[in-house]
Parts: structure tokens; C-alpha cells; sequence
């Protein structure tokens, strides 16, 4: 049963009431980020219950030693990871000498929490009569400073109820922590410094190993009924990794005391490893000259220009509007494309789970968010991170016994090493070689810029297709090229031969380096002689290249007419999604991983990933015969499934379908579909719950250079409307039952296609269809 108690709102994320057994999940969903540092919803004030603490720094990881009982050649000798960073939260509240712990009050009333996406914040208030009865109201509200980011506010209120009493505000920074998920209980964090005055606190702290140096920082400021007070601390508490300041301030019943906190984090990454400190009091300066609200207003503003081109609105369902807004709002709080050195790492700012390292769910699902809703350089940045990695993925390949510059991108990294440590994803999951170049194919088709190619871009590709050239094996019995012992995206079939997926794309991946080339060498002359001479390319290798593709096996069912996951699909007993009893879900939580890799269910699209890839390769009774055969095995049981299925529901014309798809996508955290949200969120996925309303129900697509459009809506909305910066113009569609309108920004017409029919749209001129 999936959890129902996010209220729908379509500008915030509300729950109200205080359950103990929600705040793991509910401290992944409200989670706050801001492109450089995020943090999970964690209490400011001590809380003794179960609990996930976590606060992140992007770009900065730490090699944990894998842990397996043996070892194979070419394993990964470590699992790089995010790691929980410094604590710079904490505010521990003491009222007349009792701890406020929400785990151990005796009554909580009113306890609201709101995450508002509109501008940006978090807002978290609540009723509290303690164990020394003491009733207290507490209002705590913070946010990440998307203008500077290196910068976190906290403002934080406590207004007694029944009684005069004494607060004693203890705020301070931490880096004697750990991860949750450290694979041999040790400390990551090495203390190097710390530093207090009477308003501040600073530790900085290393990671042992990669020796990212990082000062935690806070500076604080305390009120009475918003007035300032010129209070220093009663105690002060350091210790090598830890500064806590204590301050008291006696409130009468009805008053207000607050502690503005400013904290977060100075790297080493942008600066100087010795004036990190320095560093800190600069970015307090600024802060505090402009103060909380002057703060919040830059905020409000910083997210509504993100809004202002980012957002989809849905007429008639509230649920709905809510949920791809969720979705949008933790993109951007993610990844915002100002450093090429960062990625999408799938859980986000949100947890530790995959590491928060780069998958191929960059390429495949996250580009196209990417490049419709900022300017083509955020996609081009997250291209250059590929480029900036070749040699590591030269050496991944290396490692596994091939040459000549065959490159194998890692399935997990952070740095261009693989490091991922379960083989039959290390070593067969090798599909996302493919992901990598066709995020290169779709950046071009979509911003019309050649110019990555052959600046960055040929040596990528040519690095995979001698991987794919390298990794088929000539079988004489089938006169074809196969490929053996891989893992395709469906990853409950694991070591088959011949996943169609991963056949289809190494034969497409040869193809079009070998078209690409062939351009580059007509076309910009200077740049093939340079790659040339780097690569050892040579005519004959592109000849074997071709000749590989065009010789590729394909494992095909006659008797269904269908290309088949892999050569012994049918070989499985064929019971349907739908005759599982419901209590056998999710498969990865109840099965055995043996019962699972004999079964024919699919964790995500296989086959159907790579329709959606090449839609223009095949018929649309193709399609549907192909996605009448496997949808109904298909669990859904990855993030990354419901939103293809969505989207080749609606060009099927199977709306009511593909709306439900599109809801299991968009909420799939908010009602924790996969009853796993405590451990973070899936913020790779949900660049796919964007293409699902835009590529999905917007048909939109491009095809001979110009916008396709075929838009459908579902029974349950009114309306719904997006925007779409396409080669630099910014067109704004808006759908509903009755037809399509488009408006333009820009200087100058743009033409584009719906339903087949070519349309100019001028700027500033509504065009209704």
C-alpha cells in the first residue's frame, strides 16, 4: 500500500501531524539543495528517534574500500561516495532545563511541515508541552541560497505558552560524523582546525584519502520579539571536529526568542585549502549585512526565474500538478549546470544510496530536461564531464582485457573510475557505453551545435565503438556477431547472451561513429588530422566497425513476432504481472535474487528502452506489438521504467494508461510507490516524469531540424502548458481539449510541425491550432 499523508498542493509539499514512524521519509522529501550542498529535512533541535542524518557537499566523495568475500580481476578497489559532510544545522534547545526532543515530549500539536517549491524554502512549526511541562510553540524555517551558494539560513522561534522561561540556544557545527551506509564503520572526516568568536563557529575538517579540505561554518544572531539582542555565548564547547556556542535568553509567556543561524560549507574545490576560514567570514559578511529577509526575497526571486522557464502547469489535478512540480523542484535543486566537475547523482542531496555518483541515467534521461528548460551549455557541460573522463574510461576498459583505446565508461563514478562493485553490473551492464553516445546524437539533433563533436565528442565515440567492436564475438553457428554474458537495463536478467537492447545500441554505436568520422574528415579537416594522429584511427578499423554492425545478431520470436530480450526469454514460465499475488511485491523485497533471474519479470523497459531511443527505426505496430508482449511482465520496480511506458502509452493512444504511468512517475517518492523513500529520493527519474507530459502527452520530438508536436491531454485535466528553449528561442506550448496554442519569445518566426502539418509561429504572436 503506498503512502498517502503529502497533502496535494500545487506550489508545496505539506504534512501535517507528527508520526514518528514518517520522519525518515519525510526528511527525504522535504530535502533542500542548492546545486553546490543539500542536506536531507534533519530537526535542527536533537531528536533521539529513528533518524537518517545527512548533508551533502557536491563533488565531494571518498573511496570506501569494497566490501565482498572475494575478489575478481578488474574489480573496482573501491565504492567512491558521497559523504555525509559536516553538520552545520544543529541548534540543541534547552527550555528550564529540559532538552526539547520531539521523541521524548509529552504531547505535539499543530506539527506542519511545508516545503515551498514556488520560492525555494522550508518551514517546519509545531506544539510541544515537554517532560518539565514547559508548552512551547516552535516556528524553524531555512533554506539554501541559491545566489550564494555556499550559504545556508536557518531561522529558528520559540515562543512559550503557559509560562515565563529560560532558553538556552545551543548552535553549533560538527564533523565527527559518519555515513549511514559506511561499509566498515569508519570515520571519513579528518579534523584539521577549528575556530569560534562570539557569533561564530568554524571547523574544517579533510577527507582522509581524496583530502577534500572543507571549513563548516556558522555565524549566529539572537532576537526577542525580533528585536536583536547583543548577546555572546554563556558557554563556549570546542573539541578537534566540534564548536558549540550556548546562549540564554529568558522569554515571558507570549514573547518570542529566535536565533538566526547563517552556516554551510567553503571547499577546496573553489578555494585556497589554507583560507577556507577567510573564506567563511566573507560569505558571513555578505549574509549578514542583507539579513534573513532581505535574504529570502533574493531567494523568492532566484527560484522564480528558474520557474519562469522550468515550469509545467496541469489544469484539474491537483495531485498531478503537484507531483511534477516535486519533480521539477528537485532537478534544479540538484544540478543546475554551472560546474562542468558535477553531476546527477541519482538520489541527489537526498541520501547515500548509489553513492551519489554519475550513472547513464545522465544521458538517457536528464539531457533533454537539461537542454529544454536552461541554455545548451548546462548540456554541453554535462557532455564535457564524459569528454573530461576518456582516459578513465580507457583504463576501465584496460582493465577488463581490451586495447587500442577501447573505452568502457564506468556504471557508477565520480572521477571516471569505475567503481561499482557487483560484476554482473561491472562487468555486463556494458549498455551504458551506448547512453554515452547517444546523449551525444541527441545533444546535436537537439541544439543543432555540431561544434562538441569534433572538439570533444569523436573521441568519445570512437573510443566506444572499439569497445563494442572488441566486446562482439563472431559466432559461426549464426554467421553473426553476438554479444555474451551482459546485463541489460531490465537488471532482473542477469549474465545473458544477446540482450536486444544491448545489441541494438553497440550495432547503432558503430554505425554513427563511423558516420561521425566520416564528417568530421569532410567537414572540419583540421580536427580529423588532430584526432587521427591521437587515436591510431585508421580506414580499416571503421571497415571492421561496419562490418561488426552490420553483421549484429538479433534473438527474434517468429511465433510472436517480436524481438526478444535475450536468447532464452522464452524459456521462462510466462506468468503475467497480473496473475502475482499483490503480496509478492515488490519482487526485490520479497524474492529471492534467484527466484527473480529466473522469472520473466522486468524490473524496467529492456527492449521498449531502446523503441523509445530509435522510435524512428521502427513501425508504430511494431511498437505496439512489442509493447503488448512485454508490459505486462514489466514490475516497474526501477525509477526509470514508468516514464517510457508513459510516453509510448500516449503515442500508442492508450491515454488513460499512460496517465496512470505518468502519476506513478511523477509521485513515485511522494507516495513511495517503491516503499523505500527514507533512503532518498529518485531525482534521475524524474527528468523522465518531465518527458513524460513533454515527449509523452506533448509528443513533442525532433525530426528533419525543426519541433514536432502531437499533443494529446488526459481525461482527468483541464490543461496543461510547457516551455521549451529551443536553439535559443523560448516557445511556450499550452494544450487543451479544444486545441494547441504556441507563443514565441524571440526575434525571430519559428516553424514547427503538428500533427505532421508544418505551422510558422512569429514572436509575440499567439497561434492557436
Amino acid at each position: 500500500m503506498n503512502q498517502d499523508y503529502i497533502i496535494p498542493e500545487e506550489w508545496s509539499i505539506v504534512e501535517e501531524g507528527f508520526d514518528k514512524n514518517r520522519v525518515e521519509s519525510s526528511e527525504s522529501l522535504f530535502s533542500l539543495g542548492n546545486g553546490a550542498m543539500g542536506q536531507r529535512a534533519n530537526f535542527e533541535e536533537s531528536y533521539s528517534g529513528p533518524t537518517f542524518q545527512g548533508s551533502y557537499i557536491a563533488g565531494v566523495y571518498y573511496p570506501d574500500k569494497t566490501k565482498v568475500g572475494w575478489w575478481k580481476n578488474g574489480y573496482p578497489e573501491y565504492f567512491a561516495k558521497v559523504l555525509n559532510a559536516p553538520n552545520w544545522i544543529g541548534i540543541d534547545v534547552e527550555i528550564d532545563g529540559e532538552k526539547l526532543d520531539l521523541a521524548r515530549c509529552k504531547e505535539i500539536r499543530a506539527f506542519r511541515r511545508e516545503l515551498n517549491m514556488k520560492e525555494g524554502w522550508h518551514r517546519r512549526s509545531f506544539e510541544a508541552v515537554l517532560q518539565n511541562d514547559a508548552e512551547v510553540r516552535v516556528d524553524a524555517r531555512r533554506f539554501l541560497s541559491l545566489e550564494q551558494d555556499e550559504l545556508g539560513v536557518i531561522y529558528y522561534e520559540v515562543t512559550p505558552l503557559n509560562r515565563d522561561i529560560n532558553i538556552v540556544f545551543h548552535p553549533y557545527v560538527d564533523a565527527g560524523i559518519t555515513n549511514e551506509d559506511a561499509n566498515w564503520d569508519e570515520k571519513f572526516w579528518e579534523p584539521v582546525e577549528t575556530r569560534f568568536s562570539n557569533r561564530e563557529g568554524f571547523v574544517v575538517a579533510q577527507t582522509f584519502k581524496t583530502h577534500f579540505r572543507v571549513a563548516t561554518y556558522m555565524h549566529n544572531t539572537l532576537f526577542r520579539n525580533e528585536e536583536e539582542l547583543a548577546l555572546g555565548p554563556v558557554t563556549t564547547e570546542s573539541a578537534d571536529d566540534k564548536v558549540q556556542l550556548s546562549y540564554e535568553v529568558p522569554v515571558k509567556k507570549g514573547e518570542k526568542a529566535s536565533i538566526q543561524k547563517l552556516g554551510g560549507y567553503t571547499v577546496s574545490m573553489n578555494h585556497d585549502k589554507d583560507k577556507l576560514i577567510p573564506a567563511a567570514q566573507e560569505v558571513i559578511r555578505k549574509a549578514a549585512e542583507k539579513g534573513y529577509k532581505t535574504l529570502l526575497e533574493a531567494q523568492k526571486e532566484a527560484w522564480s526565474r528558474i520557474w519562469e522557464m522550468a515550469d509545467i502547469t496541469i489544469e484539474g489535478d491537483v495531485k498531478a500538478q503537484q507531483g511534477i512540480r516535486f519533480n521539477i523542484f528537485q532537478l534544479n535543486q540538484t544540478y543546475l549546470g554551472k560546474d562542468a566537475r558535477l553531476n546527477i547523482g541519482p538520489k541527489g542531496f537526498t541520501g547515500e544510496k548509489y553513492g551519489g555518483s554519475t550513472y547513464w541515467d545522465t544521458e538517457a534521461y536528464c539531457l533533454p530536461f537539461y537542454m529544454a528548460t536552461k541554455n545548451q551549455q548546462v548540456a554541453r557541460n554535462l557532455l564535457s564531464y564524459r569528454y573530461n573522463q576518456l582516459d578513465k574510461a580507457i583504463e576501465n576498459a584496460e582493465k577488463l582485457g581490451f586495447r587500442n583505446g577501447a573505452a568502457l565508461y564506468p556504471m557508477v563514478t565520480m572521477n571516471g573510475e569505475e567503481c561499482h562493485n557487483e560484476w554482473e553490473i561491472t562487468f555486463e551492464e556494458i549498455h551504458r557505453n551506448g547512453a554515452i553516445a547517444f546523449g551525444i546524437y541527441n545533444y546535436y539533433r537537439y541544439t543543432g551545435d555540431y561544434s562538441y563533436i569534433p572538439e570533444m565528442g569523436l573521441e568519445v565515440l570512437i573510443g566506444i565503438a572499439r569497445f563494442w567492436q572488441q566486446r562482439a564475438t563472431f559466432s559461426k553457428a549464426r554467421n553473426k556477431y553476438v554479444i555474451l554474458g551482459v546485463t541489460g537495463p531490465n537488471e532482473y536478467e542477469n549474465n545473458v547472451n544477446n540482450n536486444w537492447y544491448t545489441n541494438y545500441m553497440a550495432k547503432w554505436c558503430l554505425e554513427y561513429a563511423a558516420e561521425q568520422v566520416e564528417k568530421v574528415k569532410e567537414e572540419y579537416s583540421e580536427d580529423h588530422i588532430r584526432i587521427s594522429g591521437k587515436t591510431g584511427l585508421s580506414d580499416a578499423e571503421i571497415q571492421r566497425w561496419k562490418e561488426v554492425a552490420e553483421h549484429m545478431y538479433f534473438p527474434y520470436s517468429e511465433e510472436h513476432g517480436i524481438y526478444l530480450q535475450q536468447d532464452g526469454f522464452l524459456d521462462k514460465e510466462l506468468i503475467k504481472v497480473a496473475d502475482l499475488d499483490v503480496s509478492q511485491r515488490p519482487l526485490n523485497q520479497k524474492w529471492s535474487w534467484d527466484r527473480i533471474l529466473r522469472s520473466p519479470y522486468i524490473k524496467q523497459a529492456d527492449v521498449l528502452q531502446g523503441f523509445y531511443f530509435f522510435e524512428d527505426h521502427f513501425s508504430r505496430s511494431a511498437l505496439e506489438k512489442h509493447f503488448d508482449f512485454y508490459e505486462p511482465f514489466t514490475v516497474h520496480e526501477s525509477s526509470l521504467s514508468p516514464c517510457v511506458h508513459s510516453i509510448q502509452a500516449a503515442l500508442l493512444g492508450r491515454m488513460e494508461q499512460a496517465y496512470a504511468f505518468y502519476l506513478r512517475t511523477s509521485r513515485l517518492d511522494l507516495d513511495d510507490y517503491n516503499r523505500e523513500v527514507k533512503e532518498g529520493c529518485h531525482i534521475t527519474s524524474m527528468a523522465g516524469t518531465w518527458m513524460s507530459i513533454v515527449e509523452g502527452f506533448g509528443g513533442m520530438r525532433i525530426k528533419d531540424n525543426i519541433l514536432h508536436f502531437s499533443p494529446k491531454i488526459p481525461g482527468q485535466w483541464e490543461g496543461y502548458s510547457f516551455k521549451i528553449n529551443f536553439r535559443g528561442q523560448v516557445l511556450k506550448v499550452s494544450v487543451k481539449s479544444g486545441g494547441t496554442e504556441f507563443v514565441l519569445e524571440g526575434d525571430k518566426a519559428l516553424t514547427v510541425a503538428v500533427n505532421g502539418k508544418q505551422v510558422t509561429v512569429e514572436p509575440g504572436n499567439l497561434v492557436a491550432i
